[in-house]
């Protein structure tokens, strides 16, 4: 299988079509290479403004599919195709696992790590930009500090603001709430639905929460153990806007119990 070149023909905000990938690597120094097959025929399609999430066990490829639709890593075969023409990586936000603040900047300085690269903006702008983000954010009195001055939630609503400062269409989420306490989480799960619902952006969250996932969902994609695949993909009917209090009801319920089902039935066949 050949890497197929990306696509712009689609209704959608992002499409993946027949998606695989395949690293090659070798056990040691003279060892037969290794074949592992992280995605296997991975179709999905994520409308314009939709919050979909992602859940699977360990290994199963979610982060990889991030890094494919990033560009971050090439897909052995299949296609992916955004919404509109031009340059699709402007449109795209990335927010890690881990905040990768730059300890030697200030809040706004980090803010402004990719404008001091691209200049995209006119310094006026991106400035204006920037305490406009901190706002949202709730960080205003934290402009001049630094990295280590903050608590790990604030670090990662850093993470999430520089992802978003230059207005990307979509924003990848990787597992962004996974090294924080539970009920930082909790919070952090609140703001992001905050600001989510404030602008619409089209997001495509990994996470290992079955319950945050459903909480945060328009949508959610099960996979499979590797190779990954889609095993199903769960409608969220809930209603917006939610808060913690939902976790409790029996709809919420019984669609988390859904979701484990399928996710040990799916682990029991491998």
């Amino acid at each position: 299988m050949g890497d197929a070149s990306t696509t712009v023909a689609t209704e959608h905000a992002v499409e993946l079509r027949h998606v695989y990938k395949r690293y090659t690597t070798r056990k040691a120094r003279r060892g037969a290479p290794r074949v592992v097959d992280a995605l296997h025929d991975v179709s999905l399609s994520v409308a314009q403004g939709e919050f979909v999430s992602i859940v699977g066990p360990s290994g199963c490829g979610k982060s990889t599919l991030l890094k494919v639709l990033l560009g971050l890593t090439r897909r052995t075969a299949g296609e992916v195709a955004f919404s509109g023409t031009g340059d699709h990586q402007h449109r795209l936000g990335m927010v890690f696992q881990q905040p990768l603040l730059l300890p030697w900047r200030t809040v706004t300085r980090n803010l402004l790590v990719s404008q001091d690269i691209n200049h995209r903006l006119p310094p006026a702008e991106a400035n204006e930009r920037a305490a406009g983000m901190l706002k949202m954010l709730g960080l205003e009195e934290f402009a001049d500090r630094y990295p280590a001055e903050l608590s790990g939630g604030m670090q990662q609503r850093v993470g999430i603001g520089r992802a978003l400062m230059h207005d990307p269409q979509i924003l990848l989420m990787d597992e962004p709430f996974g090294a924080l306490d539970a009920m930082t989480r909790d919070q952090m799960g609140m703001d992001l639905l905050r600001i989510w619902e404030r602008d619409r952006k089209t997001v495509l969250f990994v996470t290992h929460s079955i319950p945050e996932s459903v909480l945060l969902s328009d949508r959610v994609v099960v996979m499979t153990p590797r190779p990954g695949r889609i095993a199903d993909v769960i409608d969220v009917d809930l209603p917006r806007p939610r808060g913690l209090e939902n976790i409790n009801t029996p709809e919420f319920g019984e669609i988390v119990r859904r979701i484990r089902t399928l996710l040990n039935s799916e682990n029991s066949a491998h």
